[in-house]
């Protein structure tokens, strides 16, 4: 079967609208997070933290670029498989990152917090199985994300402990 000039144009478009579509989505996980966590960067530094926590204004520029590998690793596999168990998987993963921000901060439920985050890291280990299936570089594109979160969680713990 012959492609067309007109249907490869066409197929083109679509990837580049898939690929919109994913950082669509992290982008409303992000929002979502910057709403639920307004004066966060204040209440950061008026809670007890170990000495190893970074500071404030790194959060911001780390989480840009995990969130444009995390929409780019689920482009890459939606390329090759489709939808299917891998990108159920990074949906549940980006619900349950969206989840930890009012927890932490609109809450102050560091407890509840830590055991949502170690779901996350549970759900972010899933998905970076299923994708090693459908793409390697997919899953590699997931790895900084997990290392954040598994720092996160150490520092949630740390915090939720100093702050009890």
């Amino acid at each position: 079967m012959r492609t067309t000039g007109k249907q490869t144009r066409r197929d083109g478009a679509r990837q580049w609208w898939a690929l919109a579509g994913f950082a669509l989505a992290v982008l409303a996980v992000a929002v979502f997070g910057n709403l639920a966590g307004a004066g966060a960067s204040d209440q950061y530094a008026t809670i007890d933290r170990p000495a190893w926590s970074p500071p404030s204004w790194l959060f911001g520029p780390v989480w840009t670029v995990l969130y444009v590998m995390i929409a780019v690793a689920a482009w890459l596999v939606w390329r090759r498989v489709g939808f299917g168990a891998a990108l159920g998987a990074w949906a549940v993963q980006l619900v349950l990152n969206a989840a930890w921000t009012p927890l932490f901060f609109a809450g102050d439920r560091y407890g509840l917090a830590f055991i949502e985050i170690i779901l996350l890291w549970l759900a972010i280990g899933a998905t970076v199985l299923l994708f090693a299936r459908a793409s390697r570089l997919a899953a590699a594109l997931l790895l900084p994300y997990w290392a954040w979160v598994t720092f996160a969680a150490a520092l949630n713990y740390s915090i939720w402990q100093l702050n009890s």
